[in-house]
């Protein structure tokens, strides 16, 4: 995340707890004081980058012994902390409240990701996330081994069901839509069976998604692919589960994206403790 935006967002979480001041503040203390943030549970960890930040804007010291995409066990410590007691308990919630959070998308995003691992398939996030919280909540996913999907309508043209019903012609939209978005974007056609599938090929779309679509027509899709337009990158799309996701990613499929990394994502109990 850009430095300016990041310092943005930090200091509107600090606000929304803050408020008009931490009351506990009122009772002058300038004592220094070192604390460290304890794992109650496994996980893997994500959230560094903002801490580390936070801790600059407070004249905190913190020291993490985790990184990024490192997994933790029950009983490590994570990071410690040094500086103004006020300052710091102003911040307790903050602090818990990121690395909770985004631990927990990247702990789930990690246990999808190992399904993957053997195969030529990779793991995609979604946009469905929080409001606001994208940016922080797809570098959450990265953490646990996703790739990110677009991050928003901006950067790739996805043409989804509620699109296509209004497209007569698939082929000629897409003809006329290359001349007015940018050279690096990439369109995407979302398809729910065969017929689509073959019209989106015919129509050279740079990736093809198989929208809910069990897994033997998306073998189907896989054969029909690779004889008509091999350059096509394949999606899979739509009740991707745990018991299912390695299944789907053998398929012959390039990638399977999955909403449930973050919208099911449950948060890591940690606690700060002062020594």
């Amino acid at each position: 995340m850009h430095k300016i935006l990041l310092d943005n967002f930090l200091k509107e979480v600090l606000q929304e707890d803050i408020g008009r001041g931490d009351l506990y503040t009122r009772m002058k203390n300038d004592t220094n004081i070192e604390a460290y943030i304890l794992a109650r549970e496994e996980g893997v960890l994500s959230g560094k980058i903002y801490i580390e930040r936070l801790c600059e804007l407070l004249n905190l010291k913190c020291e993490f012994i985790f990184d990024d995409g490192m997994v933790f066990r029950a009983g490590e410590r994570i990071v410690n902390f040094e500086g103004n007691m006020s300052e710091l308990l102003s911040a307790e919630r903050t602090i818990l409240n990121l690395l909770e959070h985004s631990s927990g998308i990247a702990t789930l995003t990690h246990t999808y990701a190992q399904k993957l691992e053997g195969t030529n398939c990779v793991l995609l996030d979604t946009r469905k996330t929080r409001p606001l919280l994208r940016e922080f909540e797809k570098y959450s996913t990265r953490n646990g081994g996703a790739v990110n999907h677009r991050s928003g309508l901006d950067d790739c043209l996805m043409l989804k069901d509620t699109h296509l019903t209004r497209i007569l012609s698939l082929k000629k939209f897409i003809e006329d839509i290359r001349g007015k978005t940018p050279f690096v974007a990439n369109i995407e056609v979302e398809c729910e069976n065969l017929l689509q599938a073959k019209e989106a090929l015919e129509a050279q779309v740079d990736i093809l998604m198989c929208d809910n679509m069990e897994i033997p027509m998306v073998k189907e899709v896989v054969k029909m692919r690779n004889e008509m337009a091999p350059n096509v990158l394949l999606e899979a799309s739509g009740n991707i589960n745990l018991r299912n996701i390695r299944e789907y990613a053998q398929s012959g499929v390039d990638a399977v994206s999955v909403g449930a990394i973050t919208h099911q994502a449950v948060w890591i109990d940690l606690s700060m403790k002062i020594d």
